[in-house]
């Protein structure tokens, strides 16, 4: 069952680590299959380099282990209620990247400086509030994903796909594992972006609304034009593959 999820998932795991967003067994990657209502995540404690398909765990939206021998990851609670709770996403990546945490430990949300951080993430992203003495001894996991939630009350989580959870890390999602990586990996590098802005001028101001706009907007939604159409793109690859000269024999050579 989903064994062809289970190596994405894998695979987009393992990229975390290609990218410096992970250290030893620090973050998680998972997936929302809609078909079955199954979701296939990394398990509890496994280095990324050790990670094979057969080690994916498999989970209802429940929690209940559908496949899998090894314990799903720690953070497995969280990522079913955001996936409850954001029904347009399949994918959430959770990592402890360097700047992303250092933000997050700061407490603040992170202002848009640039177009860099416009073209994927609209606006700034947030910094959740802290978590009471309560939610932290009961259900630390499931009130980590309810604080997330309920930080995007007057949020659209489409456009801002990520979030700063107060002294803990970033959670990023998307429509795509493809997507939520690199997500991943954007927010990292705005955060790097940003504590390099405010050291070279703490008086920096944020982007306008008008180029941010601009600038997710020419990216996203049904007006978006930046990048190849994907029939035309699709249809050039072919095209470059089927004139590309063919090797002459020795023959011909001759």
């Amino acid at each position: 069952m989903l064994e062809e999820l289970k190596k994405s998932v894998m695979e987009a795991n393992k990229e975390l680590g290609e990218h410096g967003l992970v250290t030893l067994t620090w973050g998680n990657c998972s997936a929302f299959d809609k078909d079955s209502g199954y979701v296939v995540i990394k398990p509890s404690g496994v280095p990324y380099a050790e990670l094979t398909p057969k080690d994916m765990v498999v989970v209802d939206l429940d929690g209940n282990v559908i496949e899998g021998v090894l314990k799903p990851s720690s953070d497995t609670p969280t990522h079913l209620y955001i996936y409850k709770h954001f029904p347009k996403i399949k994918a959430i990546v959770h990592t402890h990247s360097t700047f992303a945490c250092a933000w997050a430990q700061a407490g603040k949300d992170l202002p848009v400086y640039g177009t860099t951080h416009a073209d994927s993430f609209h606006g700034p992203v947030p910094c959740t509030r802290q978590l009471t003495p309560e939610e932290t001894v009961n259900d630390y996991e499931l009130n980590t994903g309810k604080l997330i939630v309920e930080t995007f009350k007057s949020r659209d989580y489409v456009v801002t796909p990520g979030v700063l959870v107060r002294n803990h890390g970033p959670f990023v999602w998307g429509a795509t594992l493809k997507e939520a990586v690199e997500n991943a990996i954007v927010l990292e590098l705005i955060c790097h972006m940003a504590v390099a802005t405010l050291t070279i001028n703490p008086e920096a101001e944020t982007l306008p609304k008008h180029i941010i706009d601009k600038h997710y907007y020419r990216k996203h939604g049904v007006n978006a034009y930046y990048g190849q159409d994907k029939n035309v793109a699709s249809t050039t690859s072919r095209t470059t593959k089927a004139t590309k000269p063919a090797k002459k024999s020795k023959k011909e050579i001759k």
